[in-house]
């Protein structure tokens, strides 16, 4: 069997096209599907998951820009947010998650903007953890939510983000298709800048948590692994094994001929030798 990697190409998110369509996740599709639907992946799921820490905000913004004065601020939400509480995949307990609509407005730099407050906590370190995955509407058509976000959390990797930082997330999707299965991940750049905390000292025993999630650029990165195997390819591999099994036995033929040689001729020599000193 033969496996190879196909050149990556990059599609353009299209928003006008793709709007807030579903995608599954993971799916079939020819390779007529792929040129249609390659564009239609920019409504990602963000699941958090503050634990005791308090949701303050959760608005749109755009062109990388965030207003002063917002943070540490409760504001009204903007954002489509969904509440799913679900039983953990690896550990008897309980997880409850806030899962929020990303970003779609790709070509206008469309960012959204969390934050939360966390009163004092016994922990050693603060940080919310968060996942992405491919479709939000994935989770919103699901007929069964906690089932489906405990199969996005064995599938997709988690992440955090620390109290008193500003988390700025870079989002990016790679989709690798091959042999009629999809497959899609996300890729993350961040960057953190500290919070410049201005309250009273009494208001900062509440740490505040700031998180941003943004897409990288408006393209999508495809990978194609390409399989081949059928009966010529094992008639070719066994006819590569069978010919170097004949050169090598070949090579050890002529070996063993020119050491008899070496050795008679040696004989010979020595037999000369002992009939001159006689």
């Amino acid at each position: 069997m033969l496996r190879k990697e196909a050149p990556r190409c990059y599609q353009e998110f299209s928003d006008e096209d793709c709007g807030r369509a579903s995608v599954s996740y993971q799916h079939s599709t020819d390779a007529a599907q792929d040129q249609d639907e390659a564009s239609c992946d920019a409504t990602a799921g963000i699941a958090l998951y503050p634990g005791k820490a308090q949701l303050l905000s959760c608005q749109h913004h755009y062109h990388d820009y965030i207003p002063p004065g917002l943070t540490g601020q409760s504001k009204e939400n903007d954002c489509v947010i969904e509440q799913v509480i679900y039983s953990d995949p690896y550990a008897n307990h309980t997880r409850h998650a806030l899962v929020v609509e990303g970003p779609t407005d790709v070509r206008n730099r469309e960012l959204i903007f969390l934050q939360f407050s966390q009163n004092e906590t016994e922990e050693d370190f603060s940080a919310i953890s968060y996942m992405l995955f491919a479709q939000f509407s994935d989770m919103t058509e699901s007929s069964d939510k906690a089932a489906f976000m405990r199969d996005c959390e064995r599938n997709y990797s988690m992440w955090t983000f620390s109290g008193g930082f500003r988390t700025w997330v870079k989002m990016s999707l790679v989709r690798t298709s091959g042999r009629g299965n999809e497959s899609v991940e996300f890729r993350q750049e961040s960057n953190v800048v500290k919070y410049n905390d201005r309250r009273p000292p009494q208001e900062q025993t509440n740490e505040l948590f700031f998180v941003v999630f943004q897409w990288r650029d408006p393209f999508i990165q495809q990978v194609k692994d390409i399989v081949t195997a059928n009966p010529w390819n094992t008639i070719a591999i066994l006819c590569g094994v069978f010919m170097a099994l004949f050169k090598a036995a070949d090579f050890a033929k002529l070996s063993i001929k020119w050491m008899i040689k070496i050795r008679k001729r040696s004989r010979r020599a020595k037999i000369r030798e002992m009939n001159q000193i006689s």
